[in-house]
C-alpha cells in the first residue's frame, strides 16, 4: 500500500491513496473516513503522519472536520477552465450532470451609464434584466444577474432563458459569439446569496463579471456571477513568454 523505500513522504503517499479511494468510490461524498487511530494502524504510521496527511486534505477542500463526530469526504468541486467561451449549461452537460435554472427575475429596464458603456449603448436604451439561480443535478451552484440589450433579442422571453441563452442567440438569431472579458473576485455571500445558493452566511464565493462581445465587436451581454467556493473551482494553463 505504501513504499517506505520511496523518496516521496508518507503522508503524500497516504494523501494519494485515499484520493484514489474517494475517486473509486471506497468513500462517498458526505460519508465518514475511518479516524486517524484506524488510519495510523491502517498505513502503520504515526498519527501524527495521518493528521497532516488529513489537515492537507481539508485544506484542499478533498475533506472536512465536524468537531466531535469526525472527518468526512467533500462534495468534489467542479472545475471550469478559462480557455474557452462557453455557457453554463454547456460545460454542466460536458461534465455529464443535468444543468437547470430558475428564473428570479425577467424584467426590461432602462441602461444605467455604467452599463450602457459596457454594453455600447446610450443611456435609458431597454435592457432585459435576467437573474436565475443555476443548478446542476439539482444542487445549486450560483446565482446569475445577466444584462443584455433588448434591441439584440426581440422576442426574448421568460420560457426562453430557462435554458441556454448563448444557444438561443447562435441558433434563433444567427450571432455568433466571439470573445469576452472578465474578472474574479472571492468574497462572501450576503443575505439572499446564502439562502438562494442554500449556503451559511459567511460562505465563500466566487464572484465572475464577464463581458462579451459578438465576432464583430458588438457587447451583447454583462453577466455577473456568484459561485460557491465549496463546489466550484477556475483553472487555466499559463504559457510564460
Amino acid at each position: 500500500m505504501l513504499d517506505k523505500r520511496s523518496p516521496l513522504p508518507m503522508y503524500y503517499q497516504i494523501e494519494e491513496h485515499i484520493k484514489q479511494q474517494i475517486q473509486k468510490g471506497a468513500f462517498l461524498p458526505g460519508e465518514m473516513i475511518p479516524s486517524e487511530r484506524e488510519l495510523s494502524e491502517t498505513y502503520d504510521v504515526s498519527r501524527m503522519t495521518v493528521r497532516q496527511s488529513i489537515t492537507n486534505m481539508v485544506n484542499d477542500g478533498i475533506l472536512y472536520r465536524e468537531k466531535g463526530r469526525g472527518t468526512f469526504v467533500a462534495e468534489q468541486k467542479i472545475e471550469q477552465t478559462l480557455q474557452g467561451m462557453t455557457s453554463f449549461t454547456e460545460d454542466m452537460k460536458a461534465r455529464g450532470l443535468v444543468p437547470s435554472s430558475r428564473l428570479l427575475h425577467f424584467d426590461v429596464v432602462p441602461a444605467q451609464p455604467e452599463m450602457a458603456e459596457k454594453l455600447g449603448l446610450q443611456e435609458e436604451e431597454e435592457l432585459f434584466l435576467i437573474q436565475r439561480i443555476r443548478f446542476a443535478d439539482g444542487e445549486p451552484m450560483a446565482v446569475e444577474t445577466t444584462f443584455i440589450p433588448a434591441k439584440l433579442v426581440p422576442g426574448l422571453s421568460k420560457d426562453i432563458v430557462q435554458g441556454s441563452l448563448y444557444e438561443y442567440m447562435e441558433a434563433k438569431h444567427g450571432y455568433k459569439i466571439g470573445r469576452a472579458t472578465q474578472v474574479i473576485e472571492a468574497t462572501i455571500v450576503d443575505q439572499q446569496e446564502a439562502e438562494l445558493l442554500q449556503v451559511p452566511l459567511s460562505s465563500p464565493v466566487l464572484v465572475i463579471e464577464r463581458n462579451s462581445f459578438l465576432t464583430d465587436g458588438t457587447p451583447f451581454e454583462v453577466v455577473k456571477s456568484a459561485y460557491r467556493a465549496d463546489r466550484y473551482k477556475f483553472s487555466s494553463d499559463i504559457i510564460r513568454k
